[in-house]
Formats: C-alpha cells, sequence, structure tokens
C-alpha cells in the first residue's frame, strides 16, 4: 500500500511538473502529533481519559489481588479438601482469570476502549486540522501538504517547509474569533496579516524579531529611566520634608535630641547658657537625622542605579550573542542548502 501511495505521489509531482513549468511547486508538511499537544481541547480531553485509564488499572489490579488470594487460599488448604471441592475452587479461580483477562483486553486491547475513545477525542481535532491546512494551501498555493506522523516515511524534512505552527495558529483564531468585540476583531485580522506576511517572507520574520528586541531594549531604557526620575524626586522631596522641619522647629523653638545633646556639652565646656546661643548668633542647629538620611538614600539609589546598569548591559550582551547565534545558523543553513 505504501508502495503503491509513492508511485501515485511520484506520478502526480511528474505531471504537475510536466503541466506547470514556469511555476515553483509548493510542498509542505504537519506533524499531527505535535499539533494535537497544543492544542488545549485535547490535552484536557486527554488527561480525562487518562484518569479514567488509571482507574481500569485499579480494577484490574484488583482482580488480580483476589485471584492470588483465593490461589494461597487453595494452596493452604488442598490437604483437608475432597477433589471435587479441590476442582471446584479451581474452576472457580480460572472462571475469574478469564474474566478479568477479557476486562483487560477489553479496556487496553488492540480494538479497546482506551484506543477507541482516543480516536473519538483526536477526530474532531483532526476535522478541524484538515480545514484549516486546505484554507492554508489554497490562500498560499501549496501543491502538496503532508503528515509527518503518518504511515508515509519521510527521511528527512526541512523545518522550513513545516506549517504545524500555521496551523495551530489557524485554530486559535478560530476559538479567540467567538469571544472578541467588533474593534479586537479588527485588531486580530490586522496581526493575522502581519503573521502572514512572516509566514510567506522568512527574512522578514528574522527582521521583526530584531525589531522586537529593539523595541523591548527601548522601553527598558525608558523604564529605567523613569524609576531613576522616581529615585530623584522622591530625594527631593525628602530633603524639602527635612528643611521645613527644620524651619518649623526654629519657628516653634523646639530643636531635636541630637541638638539639645550637642549644645549641652558645650554648656559644660563653656558655662554659658545653651539655649541662648541661638537667639544671641541666629543660628540653626543642624538636623543631623535628616542628612544621614538623605546619605543613606543617595547612597541606595546609587546602588540600584549601578545594578539596573549591570543588568541592562546582560540584557543587551545576552540578545547579541544570541542574534549572533541565529546569524551564524541562518549562515549555515544556507549554506547546507547551496
Amino acid at each position: 500500500m505504501r508502495k503503491q501511495f509513492l508511485f501515485i505521489f511520484l506520478a502526480l509531482i511528474v505531471a504537475n511538473t510536466s503541466q506547470a513549468q514556469t511555476r515553483t511547486t509548493r510542498i509542505g508538511y504537519i506533524d499531527m502529533e505535535y499539533i494535537l499537544e497544543n492544542v488545549s481541547d485535547y490535552k484536557e480531553a486527554t488527561a480525562q481519559l487518562e484518569l479514567k485509564a488509571q482507574k481500569w488499572k485499579q480494577e484490574i489490579e484488583a482482580k488480580k489481588l483476589d485471584i492470588n488470594t483465593l490461589k494461597e487460599s487453595l494452596k493452604a488448604e488442598k490437604a483437608l479438601l475432597t477433589k471435587e471441592l479441590i476442582d471446584e475452587r479451581e474452576t472457580e479461580i480460572k472462571f475469574l482469570e478469564d474474566e478479568m483477562l477479557d476486562y483487560q483486553q477489553k479496556q487496553f486491547g488492540a480494538n479497546g476502549n482506551l484506543i477507541h475513545q482516543k480516536a473519538a477525542l483526536a477526530k474532531p481535532i483532526q476535522d478541524q486540522v484538515f480545514t484549516a491546512v486546505q484554507d492554508i494551501a489554497e490562500a498560499k498555493n501549496y501543491d502538496f501538504i503532508f503528515d509527518k506522523s503518518s504511515d508515509l516515511t519521510m527521511l528527512f524534512s526541512n523545518k522550513k517547509f513545516d506549517i504545524s505552527d500555521q496551523v495551530i495558529r489557524v485554530l486559535n483564531r478560530t476559538d479567540k474569533r467567538e469571544q472578541l468585540t467588533k474593534k479586537q476583531l479588527k485588531d486580530q485580522e490586522a496581526k493575522e496579516s502581519k503573521e502572514n506576511a512572516i509566514d510567506e517572507n522568512p527574512a522578514m520574520a528574522d527582521r521583526q524579531k530584531a525589531l522586537d528586541e529593539k523595541k523591548a531594549a527601548r522601553e527598558k531604557l525608558i523604564e529605567d529611566r523613569r524609576l531613576e526620575q522616581e529615585a530623584k524626586k522622591k530625594e527631593y522631596d525628602d530633603r524639602r520634608k527635612a528643611i521645613l522641619a527644620e524651619r518649623e522647629a526654629k519657628k516653634n523653638g523646639t530643636v531635636s535630641e541630637p541638638a539639645k545633646t550637642t549644645e549641652a556639652g558645650k554648656t559644660s565646656e563653656t558655662g554659658t547658657d545653651a539655649t541662648a546661643k541661638p537667639a544671641a548668633t541666629g543660628e540653626t542647629p543642624p538636623a543631623e537625622p535628616a542628612v544621614n538620611k538623605a546619605e543613606e538614600r543617595q547612597k541606595l539609589y546609587e546602588q540600584r542605579k549601578k545594578e539596573l546598569e549591570e543588568r541592562r548591559k546582560k540584557i543587551l550582551e545576552e540578545r547579541e550573542a544570541a542574534k549572533k547565534a541565529k546569524e551564524a545558523e541562518t549562515q549555515k543553513s544556507n549554506t547546507t542548502n547551496n
């Protein structure tokens, strides 16, 4: 059957080439297993089926345990039983074993419930995949699209001809469209048009990736500047509050505890009244706690700024390395193709 299919496939390619020599034959392929693994509805249903299969396995193990218990009991009492009772028990055990094997075959056999239910779960998704493949083939003028996970043996397949991700996007779009408003639907269509253009032109995908990286770096720089401005503003507000508090203390004739301690020390040395000095000279006692806090905030700000700068440099270096690796891989792929 496979040889006949390959013969028909080659004949179609030859016929298509002879009829349209001026147009390049477009061939693509999908991986049905990969698509099913990335469809949320199928994954959820598969998880529920797996729970059911675990329940079947537990029932089979329970039947095996009961049978083993009967065998052990018969073995222990065999010397005390008559031949008729022994035959009766052995017949019962044989019946239970056959029943257990039939149940196991029914659930896990080649035509068992597990296989049938898996096929039933996959059938609706496969129908959607086939519809999506037909739409993609018509929209992008594909001549042949194969399923990599089918009976067809593909000894080699170039990744650039794999349209599985395109099919997954089509399936996801169908699910999302039912929940979108008109404006969201318009935005979604614009996004789909952009994705289709990228699919058609791999070079555009590389350019888009570079643009996205530049945009991310620019947004990161803007965020760093915003944080820096907020830190400066906070520092300014703290200093302003400290100055206002100092003026208010001077106006009310009160001083902070550190200032009182300092003036008390000076009084003990000079023998003069500490409270009279501010009135005589018109000087304001220094607000040491406010200054110390400002210095601590400045240090924290400088440390934070340094960490952000180092993090930004590291991200840029990683992106540059990834970009170079991508370019090297692309160049290697082009060399291999040539």
